[in-house]
C-alpha cells in the first residue's frame, strides 16, 4: 500500500512538473518578449492592404522583428488573427509579447504620418509627392483627375479639380490609396472653407472655386507675401470693372511653359481660355495648386485703387503698382530697359 501512495505521488509530481513546464512555455509563447528592434534601423511594420498572413509572416521574418516566428504564429492563430490581416504603418516597441503585437496589429492602431506639400502646379506633381509617402500609386492619383464621374461627385469641374487640393500639412495612414486620398482632401477642403471664409467670398462677389483661381494667379505673380494682397486686390478691381486680367502667368500657363521671364507679343495671341489678354474673366481653373497664403490675400485683398502693375528693375521680386495706364507705361518701359541691359530676351 505504501509502495503504491509512492508510486502514485511520484506520478502526481511528475504531472505537475509537465503541466508546469508546459504552462511556462505557453505562456513564454504569448507573454514571452519576442520582438526584437533595439537595433533595426526602421521600427515601423509597413503591411500593404490585401496582405495575406503568410506574406505577413514573411514581412516580419525578413525584417527580423521577432525572436520566434512560429510562437507569433501560433498566438495569431489562437486569436483569430490570421483571417483578418489589416494593412498600415504600426510602430513596433523592443520586447512587445506574441499577444501584444498580435492586439496591435488586430486593433488597427497605427502610426499616422505628416504629408506636406506646397508650391504644386501639375496633378504630375502632387502624385509624385504623395506616393512617396503614401501607399498611393502615383499614377492611379493622376488618372483620377482625368475622371469625369469622380470629379463631378466630388461638385468640381476637370479644370477646377486642383482647387479641392489645398497645399498644407496632413496627418494621414500610410496604406491610404489613390481613392482614399481624394476623398480625405475633399474633408479637408470643406473643413477649410469655414462659414467665415465662405461668407468673405460672398462678399466679394465670387465662388469659393473662383477664389481660388484668382490665388493661383496671385501665387504665381508674386512670392511675396505682403504684396499678395495688393496684387489680389489690383485684379478685382479689373474684375469688378470688367476689365480684362491681362496677367502673365495666365499666357506661360496657356503655353505650358513657367520658366519664361519675358511674355513676348506674340505669346499674347495664344488661343487658350487661360489667357486672360485674350479672354475676359477669370479662367476656367487655376493655373496651379493654390496655396492657403494666396487664398486668404484674395479673401483680406488690400483696398485700393491700382489697375496695373509690372515687376520692378531692380529684379527683388517686387511690383511697381499704377492707377493708370500712362503710369503703368512708365514702369513698363524702366523694365524692359533693365531685360536688355541684362540681356535677358524670354
Amino acid at each position: 500500500m505504501t509502495k503504491t501512495l509512492k508510486r502514485m505521488g511520484l506520478f502526481i509530481v511528475v504531472l505537475i512538473l509537465l503541466a508546469l513546464l508546459f504552462g511556462v512555455r505557453f505562456y513564454r509563447f504569448i507573454y514571452g518578449n519576442n520582438v526584437v528592434v533595439e537595433n533595426v534601423e526602421c521600427p515601423y511594420l509597413y503591411i500593404p492592404n490585401g496582405t495575406t498572413f503568410s506574406e505577413l509572416k514573411k514581412i516580419i521574418e525578413d525584417n527580423g522583428f521577432v525572436k520566434d516566428i512560429e510562437s507569433f504564429s501560433w498566438v495569431a492563430q489562437k486569436k483569430e488573427y490570421v483571417q483578418h490581416v489589416k494593412g498600415g504603418r504600426y510602430l513596433l516597441k523592443h520586447g512587445m509579447s506574441n499577444n501584444q503585437l498580435v492586439n496591435l496589429l488586430r486593433s488597427g492602431r497605427q502610426d499616422a504620418l505628416n504629408i506636406t506639400f506646397n508650391n504644386i502646379r501639375k496633378p504630375e506633381q502632387l502624385a509624385s509627392v504623395v506616393s512617396a509617402k503614401l501607399m498611393v500609386d502615383s499614377a492611379e492619383l493622376v488618372t483620377l483627375f482625368k475622371d469625369v464621374e469622380l470629379v463631378k461627385k466630388y461638385g468640381f469641374t476637370l479644370e477646377t479639380f486642383p482647387s479641392m487640393f489645398i497645399p498644407n500639412t496632413y496627418q494621414m495612414y500610410w496604406n491610404t490609396d489613390a481613392k482614399g486620398f481624394v476623398k480625405r482632401m475633399k474633408k479637408e477642403y470643406d473643413r477649410f472653407w469655414t462659414s467665415e471664409r465662405v461668407s468673405k467670398s460672398e462678399k466679394l462677389g465670387i465662388s469659393p472655386v473662383e477664389v481660388s483661381i484668382l490665388a493661383s494667379i496671385v501665387d504665381e505673380e508674386t512670392i511675396m507675401s505682403d504684396e499678395k494682397p495688393i496684387v489680389a486686390g489690383l485684379y478685382l478691381n479689373r474684375l469688378n470693372k470688367r476689365i480684362r486680367l491681362q496677367a502673365d502667368p495666365t499666357v506661360k500657363y496657356a503655353l505650358g511653359d513657367f520658366s519664361i521671364q519675358r511674355v513676348l507679343s506674340k505669346d499674347l495671341e495664344i488661343d487658350s481660355p487661360y489667357n486672360t489678354y485674350k479672354y475676359a474673366g477669370l479662367p476656367p481653373g487655376p493655373i496651379r495648386f493654390p496655396s492657403v497664403e494666396g487664398i486668404n490675400a484674395v479673401l483680406n485683398r488690400r483696398e485700393h485703387n491700382y489697375y496695373y502693375m509690372c515687376a520692378k528693375e531692380d529684379f527683388s521680386g517686387y511690383h511697381n503698382f499704377a492707377r493708370s495706364l500712362s503710369q503703368h507705361n512708365v514702369n513698363a518701359q524702366k523694365y524692359r530697359n533693365e531685360l536688355r541691359k541684362r540681356g535677358i530676351r524670354r
